[in-house]
């Protein structure tokens, strides 16, 4: 007798009858409903960097959310990677970066409540106590990157830490002159800014682009998403990458489309001009990148590809 797709599946079907119906059931495991501690580790040289899940939301997808590109295109790309078109999803990726003298933050997440602000949980999930953090390095001063500097208690959530951040960004959300001449809608980024860092103004400090916050790390200029946005490159031994913030909302999109202007960035015009020279400079010298609104574990590496990049996760090991 020849064995059909027909025959195999009807097959298939009466096994299955009889495993339902005539054997006892064995053993019924609950559901957890819950996800493993998101953190995920690697190594630059001699550094061993975390990667920490900070969250993710998912929300009605703006209208006019690429300045330069209609809705039908958006949700088209986005279906393209298998999210719903209609649909804004968003993922937070904060880092960790043990030198072996110091550890460093970057980046502190949202402030904690629904599915985001995880940052501080699951870093103690990876053996790393608020207490441990010596440097928090901010990108930028938008709320899921310093939502996570203070607690619900108001206190600051990493009490040991010096806090680092751009001289220019500080110039421009610390600047009350500006903050008084921006739109209503557009004065909450500043008064976020002063309720962070305000008490311990004196205390943060401001740095130059081009100049190590700590030996191994570097400020990099990634102007255009913000006034002052800043990327952060590791180096050790001969092992280089890059933690570059928002240059890309998700990289699947914007990485591809590096002419697409997101409504978050700015100066759009700017802010293009700094995607591609990073991601140039990531493509011809094979450094790591770390993006903040990757799919976690959020890092890997880009190839150019016509007008645009594609972005190649980093492999999993179970081993550094």
């Amino acid at each position: 007798m020849s064995i059909t797709r027909r025959t195999m599946l009807a097959g298939t079907a009466a096994a299955g009858a009889a495993l339902t119906t005539g054997l006892p059931v064995l053993a019924k495991a609950p559901m957890s409903n819950q996800q493993a501690p998101g953190f995920h580790r690697f190594k630059i040289g001699s550094f061993e960097v975390t990667a920490i899940h900070d969250g993710t939301v998912q929300r009605d997808m703006p209208k006019g959310f690429v300045r330069n590109a209609t809705d039908a295109e958006v949700s088209a790309a986005f279906t393209e990677l298998g999210l719903p078109g209609d649909k804004l999803t968003i993922t937070f990726t904060t880092m960790v970066v043990n030198t072996g003298d110091r550890v460093i933050l970057l980046d502190t997440g949202n402030a904690a409540g629904g599915t985001v602000g995880n940052t501080a949980k699951n870093l103690a999930a990876a053996g790393i106590q608020p207490g441990d953090v010596d440097v928090v390095a901010i990108s930028h001063f938008h709320g899921d990157h310093i939502g996570g500097v203070r607690g619900a208690d108001n206190a600051l959530v990493y009490p040991n830490a010096e806090i680092v951040v751009s001289e220019v960004e500080w110039g421009h959300w610390m600047d009350d002159a500006k903050m008084n001449a921006a739109p209503e809608a557009a004065r909450g980024g500043f008064q976020l800014a002063r309720r962070q860092f305000g008490p311990v103004a004196d205390k943060v400090r401001k740095v130059q682009w081009e100049k190590e916050i700590v030996p191994g790390i570097t400020a990099v200029k990634a102007a255009g998403h913000t006034p002052g946005h800043t990327a952060f490159l590791i180096a050790s031994g001969n092992q280089q990458m890059m933690f570059v913030g928002d240059i890309t909302n998700h990289p699947g999109i914007f990485a591809r489309r590096p002419e697409w202007q997101a409504i978050f960035d700015m100066d759009p015009q700017m802010a293009i001009a700094t995607r591609k020279a990073l991601l140039d400079r990531a493509a011809a010298d094979k450094i790591r990148l770390s993006f903040y609104h990757a799919p976690f574990p959020a890092t890997g590496f880009v190839v150019k590809d016509g007008a645009g990049y594609d972005f190649l996760p980093a492999l999993w090991t179970s081993t550094l």
